[in-house]
């Protein structure tokens, strides 16, 4: 690592912590010439797939765009920022994990629904309104229907507590 002081080559680690979100490594170096102390970050480069859009055109993925999808779905909904990025990191990672140097939006139409479906069912309806190009009341109907015989969140952490009593 050059020194960002006199511009030497040679320099030593001080010190190695976790950064950020742990996903980053903080080092404090020395240089060996002027002495002066200096910090850097180190972090692990990733190429996300490019996105295939319905069109044939291909794009970077953008996190960005993933954010702002998420927010205009929830938009004057309760659900707070830290959940719409942790929702975000998961369908980033999901698109790492993938393997594949391409990815099809639908694909990724596809996770976000279900992570909206999880965060709240009114912001899962509007986005899949619009992603699936509802035409009418009936396909409306539909969704909500569907979304009224699935178990809520309550329902399931009740179940699993049942089966994990000891008590019995």
């Amino acid at each position: 690592m050059r020194c960002p002081f006199c511009g030497a080559t040679d320099t030593k680690v001080v010190d190695s912590r976790l950064g950020g979100d742990s996903d980053q490594v903080r080092r404090r170096r020395e240089c060996l010439e002027c002495e002066e102390r200096f910090t850097t970050y180190e972090t692990a480069e990733v190429n996300l797939p490019r996105v295939i859009k319905m069109r044939g055109n291909r794009e970077p993925f953008s996190e960005q765009k993933l954010q702002a999808g998420f927010q205009k779905a929830l938009e004057k909904r309760p659900v707070s920022i830290e959940l719409i990025d942790a929702a975000v990191a998961r369908i980033k990672h999901r698109a790492l994990v993938a393997g594949e140097r391409e990815i099809d939006a639908r694909q990724v139409g596809e996770w976000v629904m279900e992570e909206l479906r999880k965060l709240d069912k009114v912001a899962y309806i509007r986005f899949a309104s619009v992603y699936r190009s509802f035409e009418d009341v009936a396909a409306f109907r539909e969704v909500i229907e569907r979304l009224e015989k699935e178990p809520g969140a309550d329902d399931i952490a009740n179940q699993l507590s049942l089966l994990n009593d000891d008590s019995g």
